[in-house]
């Protein structure tokens, strides 16, 4: 039977039916239309990510860059979803069941505010008596205040004798008025507050002074970026005896991590910046189950809270990281630098230290030539690797001896067939390549690579100091370089401070705000252990 036989002669009918097959097609058409958006998100992000793999060294994007443009992308294809939701209802509800059903947020710490939402009459529409509640329903949103900027006015009344006035006799006391507080910034404007408000934007949230002058324009108050710059000085006056305290309580454990990374610092001599290093020293137990408890007391002997320490030096050599680590004699975990192996030196003042070396960089040469495609030597060695880190997955967390047990009976096997491989190959294979230059750098580092099987308190890596200075590296990325060589010891001070209090989970402004104005009131130095942030934290 042919089409045209089944249509209706009805012409109301046959309009209907026109209207149906073109509301079908348009919903077709926008279903459509969404394919396309999302599939042009897909291929915008494989397209950043092969760039930033396989592209040419000029054209490679790090990791901030790439998250930049897929926040890009996320927030074009949200715009987008917003769109469609205001004109499809059935779409704007399947989207907020989604989002109610995605929301897991704990809300409880934070403070609440009740807004209740009357009916315009509680007279009932029927009979005109009075309503009552019966139940109610309940959101919750999270809101935020913006920050407010205000003036402290410190009042100081003066007081005298009314009788001793009367008959003329000298008072003893004179006029009685309570002492002046004590201030950072004497003469200034700036409360403690103020200020470690100033030195946590800077250097935990990476926002540089000039921007925060122009956020204080903003709020009708002109300060510019050098009196700004000299508040975070008075503050890192304040807080040096922390910091070289913080050293050398990591100086006395018996297991650290040590990196550096680059700094660069302005040298107006020359009209251009100078390489310069911020040399990093960390600590942290937790993956053996050591720290601190809730009191702020070692949990297993030997260990302590989670901290880190940084120190500019003018350079790379071997003879400042001598310098940073003097007094240091336990199990230092590095890369393969070759600075580091003077500290193991038999000859080094104070005894050697003992070198763990780190399989992420091991990992991360022959992950280099397996990305090139084509390298089957390399594929194979990240295969031949990976069950370590699965085994380090499993145990992470547990006492050091269960650890030590699982690497040998488990660990231990793969890494003794490992060797064998690699000389094998490593005498097959040009070398000058890079596939041959990573397996020379395991095999010549392969001692230090085995030192954790033999603790269970040695991590496999050192991702642990390298996670530390990624913030270091976003602050240097907006700053573009340090004025001077005491500007960048000057950095180095206080981000050490404030990244051991996000290690201990301890809120970087609180605890600078605190500890200002005790130092400001002449906390006694005896004290000093009650400043440090997993103190802080312990009593919080």
């Amino acid at each position: 039977m042919d089409v045209i036989d089944t249509l209706p002669d009805d012409i109301d009918a046959l309009r209907a039916l026109l209207l149906a097959e073109r509301a079908t097609r348009a919903a077709v058409v926008a279903e459509r239309d969404k394919l396309v958006v999302r599939n042009a998100r897909l291929e915008a992000i494989i397209s950043e990510i092969r760039r930033a793999y396989f592209g040419r060294k000029s054209e490679r994007i790090t990791d901030d860059q790439l998250s930049l443009a897929l926040e890009e992308l996320e927030t074009s294809l949200a715009k987008a979803e917003a769109e469609d939701e205001k004109t499809d209802p059935a779409l704007k509800a399947a989207a907020t069941r989604k989002r109610r059903a995605s929301r897991h947020e704990n809300l409880d710490h934070l403070p609440h505010e009740d807004v209740v939402i009357e009916p315009e009459s509680k007279a009932c529409p029927c009979c005109g008596g009075e309503l009552h509640v019966i139940g109610e329903d309940t959101s919750k949103r999270l809101d935020k205040v913006p920050a407010k900027v205000r003036v402290i006015v410190t009042r100081r009344p003066k007081y005298a004798c009314r009788s001793c006035e009367k008959t003329g006799a000298d008072t003893v006391a004179g006029v009685i008025q309570a002492q002046a507080p004590a201030r950072l910034v004497e003469g200034g404007l700036p409360t403690e507050a103020m200020v470690a408000d100033v030195v946590v934007s800077k250097h935990a949230d990476h926002l540089p002074l000039y921007r925060q002058s122009q956020i204080l324009a903003r709020h009708g108050v002109k300060i510019e970026r050098s009196t700004l710059a000299q508040w975070v000085g008075a503050a890192a006056a304040e807080l040096q005896p922390l910091h070289d305290h913080l050293i050398d309580l990591l100086k006395a454990s018996p297991r650290l991590f040590c990196d550096e990374t680059r700094c660069p610092v302005l040298d107006p001599g020359a009209g251009k910046t100078k390489t310069g290093y911020l040399w990093a020293i960390a600590r942290d137990d937790r993956p053996w189950g050591g720290g601190v408890d809730a009191a702020g007391s070692p949990q297993h002997r030997g260990s302590g809270p989670p901290a880190v320490a940084y120190s500019y030096a003018p350079g790379r050599g071997g003879e400042h990281a001598a310098k940073l680590l003097d007094g240091f004699n336990g199990i230092l975990q590095v890369d393969g630098y070759a600075a580091y192996k003077k500290l193991a030196a038999p000859t080094r003042p104070g005894g050697p230290v003992t070198l763990a070396y780190c399989w992420s960089h091991l990992r991360r040469q022959f992950y280099e030539v397996y990305v090139g495609g084509n390298a089957p030597i390399a594929t194979e060695a990240l295969a031949r690797i990976k069950p370590l880190y699965d085994i380090e997955a499993e145990i992470r967390g547990s006492p050091p001896e269960i650890r030590r047990a699982a690497r040998q009976q488990r660990a231990k096997p793969v890494i003794e067939a490992l060797k064998p491989w690699f000389e094998d190959n490593l005498a097959r294979m040009s070398k000058g390549s890079k596939l041959a230059e990573a397996i020379a750098y395991g095999l010549n580092h392969w001692d230090g690579l085995c030192r954790f099987l033999e603790d269970g308190r040695i991590e496999i890596d050192s991702n642990t100091v390298e996670r530390s200075i990624r913030g270091l590296a976003l602050t240097r990325k907006n700053a573009l370089f340090a004025g001077h060589d005491r500007g960048a010891a000057g950095w180095a001070m206080i981000a050490s401070l404030l990244e051991t209090c996000k290690l201990n989970a301890v809120d970087p402004l609180a605890w600078t705000t605190d500890v200002l104005t005790k130092l400001v009131n002449r906390w006694p130095a005896s004290r000093i252990d009650e400043l440090m942030p997993w103190a802080y934290g312990a009593k919080r």
